[in-house]
């Protein structure tokens, strides 16, 4: 069997086979809902609700995009300046470390007390972000050939000619890398912080749903409301590695042999 053809099938046959054992759990256990839904009730939670869903799932998408091209901006144009001035770089990278080194469930709590909900959220969505397209830029444009610079170097090229069509396209996959790891880790940033703001009574998005169902033992909608969340943290993924691909496949090695 073709071997793309088997990249698609064995997930969904393990998939398949994965809620086939839930629900058979379900069934011989005789589990109550509020102990373990079944995914029969799960997906029809989900249609039932799907008003309320939806229009959380929009809100956290929502902030999690705010927060990822926050990341991309913030990450890749300080990124630059390191590249440019190592006395910017030693004065400013350790922050950046210990930004990213304090875990954002301890920082939720704080940032909502000083920030209003929506951007304490969008906060947290960003400061989980923006590390790792900052290290990934940084790295791709550290790593330049040194021959290639010379050569630049040698017909008189400017720095910023340099920054340019030198260094900004071979740190390309380096800095893609970063921002398919910075979108899935914006939406658990968002994540997290709407969780925050959902255990002080506040908030509207996806994951603030999942604490209030909590609340509530309505354990059918926070399943629900977990597969939309993961469907959405899927599609991210998958959106960036297209991106990532139609970006490097004429040229990268990592995308040329995709195409193989």
């Amino acid at each position: 069997m073709n071997e793309r053809v088997l990249r698609i099938v064995l997930p969904v046959a393990v998939l398949a086979l994965g809620v086939a054992v839930w629900d058979l759990v379900v069934r011989i256990g005789q589990l109550p809902p509020y102990v373990l839904p079944g995914p029969g009730l799960v997906l029809g939670t989900l249609i039932s609700d799907w008003e309320i869903l939806f229009g959380s799932l929009g809100v956290t998408l929502l902030t999690t995009l705010e927060g990822f091209l926050l990341a991309a901006v913030g990450g890749i144009g300080l990124a630059v300046l390191f590249n440019q001035s190592r006395l910017i770089e030693y004065s400013l990278y350790p922050y950046a470390v210990i930004l990213q080194v304090t875990p954002v469930v301890a920082i939720a709590p704080l940032l909502l007390i000083y920030l209003p909900q929506q951007a304490a959220v969008l906060a947290c969505a960003w400061i989980v972000a923006f590390f790792p397209v900052l290290a990934n830029t940084t790295l791709g444009l550290n790593s330049v050939d040194h021959n290639l610079s010379a050569l630049f170097r040698l017909y008189g090229a400017s720095r910023a000619r340099v920054l340019i069509n030198l260094k900004l396209p071979a740190a390309m996959p380096h800095i893609l890398g970063g921002l398919r790891i910075a979108g899935g880790l914006s939406l658990i940033g968002a994540v997290v912080a709407e969780i925050a703001a959902g255990s002080a009574g506040a908030g509207s998005g996806l994951a603030y749903r999942i604490a209030e169902s909590g609340y509530r033992l309505n354990i059918p909608r926070m399943f629900a409301a977990l597969l939309l969340l993961s469907l959405a943290g899927i599609a991210i993924f998958f959106v960036l590695s297209w991106v990532n691909h139609l970006a490097l496949r004429n040229w990268h090695e990592s995308a040329v042999k995709q195409e193989r």
